[in-house]
């Protein structure tokens, strides 16, 4: 029986169905992503979307979908389904589903009449590539399968119309042709395992509506385009139909999805679900090592990477990723800086906590491995940077003050993981010296000196023992409120913000903390009385006047909600470490109920995943990214910590 599986009864019924996503990904950096019954409903759904290192490097919807049509004893049974504008869907494929599973290989199965077959999906890993199989279960006196592509050629973000710049023509292949409707695009191959016949007959497919879209406020209308109609005869048991952006020999095609398959770790619990979904967010492609924030629309993000890395890469004893992922993004350190999204040229510089998370990130992992001088020694360099450069000043306005605070940012600058801008101006400006940013500026100058001292760095001592000495009286009287009771969240010149949110969670968490013990256990009440809940923490206490629980609508709207209640899983991160320190004892069967509360997540919203966020009120709906590293990421950090206590 299947961990996760979906029955007739729930495949059939579209509104069910559509709420429930699917993504599968190679290590390349292709995936495919859409609903539960086939139903694209958003414009970042696609069957076969790639990198387009030869145009952009961002990601392409190069296939969007298929019209299937499988044709038993002179019957069509159509397989696809699409929704065109005003809500119309046609055809209904999803009324021959019968069952999904979500296993080590997605498969779904059909009934046509009384003939059954199943078709399964799955990506090579280390190259783009895609895989379909299709089982015939049932003996019949003839049977075809049709296939007609649906392409759009296009960026994720974007959606594409009928043009005259497409190219309509095509390339014979071996079992199959190849298309490219643009210059400087990959081709995409389409062939089969057995011999096709093709017939060419280009056609805009107008007005594909994303239902989605709309529903945030954005364009959800399309145009696709039909190359032509593949058709094969059955003539055995089973069918295979590669997609590439090369050809590969037919023959190898069965070979290559077996091989494939006996790679996947199976999809048999809670646990090998998250183990897979970290999986996932790992692309390996032109010699970079890089993470994904989140699908199916963001790309590599370095705030999220380093928070996201120690849980993506520690529980499951892959220490050679960690370093790999670490190396990559050193490569982009500019001024002390790692960039908040993009790369090269096109880098944005303007995230604050970065590179301090960073350093977090090689204190976990140099605490787990306990090689201190191994650490330091590969990795001292860059401490020594990141640290000099904030103590020096660097872009964004990011320097240290007399008093050993650092302030960063400015009017227009959101630079912490608030950063949700609306018409220009912040939702949440917290310019000035945030509480967090300055907790972790000191928890990585102590991580710095006990590693100097370790390996006998007598300047680095020197340089920075006298503002570790001096550092916790000052924050102590810039944060502190006896009177609140809690932290401030920052402070810029004589304001002091005294709002309800997260940021004091992560500085009551970390290992050097600025701040007495009886501090930590007061923060913690506060955040659990009034943040935490079943499916993560709120960005806001509900006591707040600004406090939105609802996140839906336009961008606008949904940013003005994005860290004003909103529930984000991986701020359980900080909560872990910060209840394992306060709360020694109980804190493993705390967190195992908090862990395991997700474990419904599995078949709702990403299938056999973890959501960006919930709504702030109750049900706590997911919403966001259907899959996000560092969601993912918190989860796996908090059952590793489990079992670390039991040992």
């Amino acid at each position: 029986m299947s961990y996760i599986a979906f029955d007739k009864e729930k495949l059939v019924n579209i509104n069910y169905a559509k709420e429930r996503e699917i993504l599968r990904c190679s290590r390349s950096g292709a995936f495919a992503t859409t609903t539960l019954c086939g139903l694209n409903t958003r414009k970042y759904h696609g069957l076969f979307i790639v990198p387009q290192d030869r145009l952009d490097g961002e990601r392409h919807v190069l296939v969007s979908c298929l019209n299937e049509n499988i044709v038993v004893n002179d019957m069509d049974f159509h397989l696809g389904i699409r929704q065109y504008k005003g809500g119309v869907i046609d055809p209904k494929g999803n009324k021959y589903l019968q069952r999904f599973s979500a296993d080590s290989v997605p498969v779904y199965d059909y009934r046509v009449g009384k003939f059954n077959f199943q078709k399964s999906m799955l990506f090579q890993h280390d190259a783009d590539r895609l895989f379909i199989k299709y089982t015939f279960l049932d003996e019949v006196e003839e049977v075809a399968l049709q296939v007609e592509p649906m392409l759009a050629f296009r960026s994720i973000h974007q959606l594409t119309h009928a043009n005259g710049e497409c190219r309509t023509g095509y390339e014979t292949i071996a079992n199959g042709a190849s298309f490219c409707m643009y210059d400087r695009y990959t081709p995409v191959c389409f062939q089969f395992s057995e011999a096709v016949h093709y017939e060419h007959h280009p056609d805009w497919f107008y007005n594909i509506e994303y239902e989605e879209e709309l529903k945030r406020g954005y364009d959800g209308h399309e145009d696709l385009w039909r190359p032509g109609t593949f058709t094969v005869k059955v003539t055995g048991r089973e069918l295979y139909l590669c997609i590439g952006t090369e050809p590969v020999e037919p023959g190898r095609i069965a070979e290559l999805y077996a091989a494939e398959a006996q790679r996947r770790t199976p999809r048999y619990n809670f646990v090998s679900c998250l183990q897979n979904a970290a999986e996932q967010f790992i692309v390996k492609r032109n010699g970079r090592t890089d993470v994904i924030a989140g699908y199916p629309w963001f790309g590599r993000w370095g705030r999220d990477t380093f928070i996201a890395l120690p849980g993506l890469t520690l529980p499951l004893g892959k220490f050679d990723l960690f370093e790999e992922i670490t190396d990559t993004m050193i490569a982009d350190l500019k001024d002390g800086l790692f960039p908040n999204i993009g790369s090269g040229e096109s880098a944005a510089y303007n995230s604050v906590d970065a590179p301090l998370w960073c350093i977090r990130s090689l204190q976990i992992y140099c605490d787990y491995l306990n090689k201190p001088k191994k650490v330091w020694a590969k990795y001292g360099d860059i401490i020594k940077k990141i640290l000099c450069a904030y103590r020096d000043g660097t872009m964004n306005n990011i320097r240290m003050l007399d008093n050993g605070l650092i302030h960063a940012g400015g009017d227009g600058l959101a630079l912490t993981w608030m950063d949700a801008v609306v018409d220009g101006r912040p939702v949440t400006p917290r310019t000035g010296c945030q509480v967090e940013i300055n907790a972790l500026w000191y928890n990585a100058v102590k991580f710095g000196l006990d590693l100097a001292r370790v390996n006998n760095d007598q300047d680095f001592l020197i340089d920075w023992e006298p503002l570790a000495m001096s550092f916790p009286t000052v924050f102590k009287e810039t944060f502190w409120s006896k009177e609140m009771g809690y932290l401030a969240d920052y402070v810029n010149g004589d304001y002091k913000n005294f709002q309800v949110r997260p940021n004091m969670l992560i500085a009551a968490s970390l290992p050097f903390a600025p701040i007495s013990e009886k501090i930590r256990q007061l923060v913690l009440k506060r955040v659990t009385e009034e943040l935490l809940v079943e499916k993560g923490i709120r960005t806001l206490s509900p006591k707040d006047p600004e406090y939105k629980g609802h996140y839906a609508g336009t961008q606008a709207q949904r940013d003005a909600a994005y860290h004003q209640g909103t529930v984000w899983p991986w701020l359980l991160f900080p909560f872990t470490d910060c209840l394992m320190m306060v709360h020694p004892e109980s804190a493993p069967e705390v967190l195992h109920k908090i862990l395991y509360h997700f474990d419904g997540c599995m078949t709702s919203y990403g299938i056999s995943t973890i959501a960006e966020i919930t709504n702030g009120d109750p049900p706590y709906k997911p919403n966001g990214c259907i899959s996000q590293a560092w969601s993912v990421a918190a989860l796996l950090y908090m059952k590793w910590k489990i079992e670390q206590v039991k040992k």
